[in-house]
């Protein structure tokens, strides 16, 4: 078995060339893996497998006792050891307060987070169910409630080590890193930067009064499983301290009229629990735009990972550019244009014109942390 393999020195950290953290992670491989969970105190048979994850490395592994646990190594350098044990901390007091979320295991030592050759990991439970495509107005109900919960659960606990969503953090720290780096051409970047600033602007003014406060940042229905047990809301790696109009829109994102009617829907759910700024509807549209520019900054910022060359092949060159550019212009048009159906439609007739004339908003019309 493989604790064997480890305790007869065939397998051994000793054995492994040494590198530096970046490389190592770079590099993880199956041994690696197994060695590190081996060595917080679990039983790996040896089965590994790699999971689909971009920024961090997720792999499913099989214990002795036929159990799977989801190990994640945190990439080098993004959060501190202290900010990664405040979203740890945050996952425990939602589930003390019985709110339906994964929780890291604790190693032998009572602590959920360890770390190998310079890297953070931690250890989950593998859970069951599927992530929902399309949401029922009673889901949505339910969901309203839950997110309102923790919101309030999260303004509550130590979150001090996480940035604000913020013009400063997310779009002009992505600008200030595309233009640093060579990455815009000449023929498209004073147009990327123009776009940018007048997002900005536009941001700044309409949010100055919308309160802020720690938020799951990424709650899109890809991080959310429904299964035999209920709902269970994934990964809040990307807690930041935002607007709650951010996990709001992020659940549901459409721009049609039926997205716009069950936001409304999930917000009155929400206030059930908490007092919801209705201002910050007129966010969604703004905040869509910011994902925009944050999405290629993220790309840019990850692109000495040999991971992300292979996953975007198309990155970088005129015409991403140049469809990026004009995307971004056009987002910044509707936004001045105040479209975007950030708030109901007044009738069945007007939902369905306005369906007819936008359409139907896809996955490829938003971005995911992949």
């Amino acid at each position: 078995m493989f604790r064997s393999q480890i305790l007869s020195g065939r397998r051994t950290w000793g054995t492994l060339p040494a590198m530096d953290e970046s490389e190592f992670f770079f590099r993880l491989s199956p041994d690696r893996v197994l060695q590190a969970v081996e060595a917080g105190g679990l039983s790996p048979s040896g089965h590994c497998f790699t999971l689909n994850a971009l920024e961090n490395r997720v792999y499913d592994v099989r214990l002795e006792d036929g159990r799977h646990v989801v190990a994640k190594f945190y990439r080098p350098g993004r959060w501190s050891r202290e900010a990664i044990l405040e979203e740890h901390g945050l996952l425990a007091l939602l589930a003390e307060m019985e709110i339906p979320v994964a929780v890291p295991l604790a190693f032998e030592d009572g602590e959920t987070l360890h770390r190998v050759e310079g890297i953070h990991y931690a250890v989950w439970p593998r859970t069951g169910g599927r992530s929902p495509d399309e949401l029922d107005d009673g889901q949505v109900a339910v969901l309203g409630r839950l997110l309102a919960r923790i919101h309030s659960a999260a303004q509550a606990a130590s979150i001090e080590r996480r940035p604000a969503l913020d013009s400063e953090h997310f779009p002009l720290a992505a600008l200030t890193l595309l233009e640093e780096r060579g990455f815009l051409p000449p023929s498209c970047a004073n147009r990327y930067r123009a776009a940018v600033e007048e997002l900005v602007a536009i941001y700044d003014d309409w949010s100055r009064d919308v309160a802020l406060h720690p938020i799951h940042g990424d709650c899109h229905r890809g991080n959310l499983l429904l299964g035999d047990a209920g709902w269970l809301f994934l990964d809040f790696d990307d807690v930041v301290i935002g607007p709650a109009v951010q996990d709001v829109w992020m659940l549901l994102p459409g721009r049609d009229a039926e997205a716009a009617r069950q936001r409304a829907l999930l917000v009155e759910a929400y206030r059930e629990f908490r007092d919801f700024d209705e201002r910050s509807l007129r966010l969604i549209e703004p905040l869509r735009a910011f994902r925009f520019v944050w999405y290629a900054g993220w790309i840019a910022r990850r692109w000495d990972d040999p991971a992300f060359p292979d996953a975007f092949p198309h990155f970088g060159g005129d015409e991403y550019w140049e469809n990026e550019t004009r995307d971004l212009e056009q987002q910044v048009e509707l936004i001045v244009r105040g479209e975007g159906a950030s708030v109901p439609a007044p009738d069945a007739q007007a939902r369905s014109e306005e369906r007819e004339a936008q359409g139907e908003l896809t996955n490829e019309d938003f971005f995911w942390d992949l």
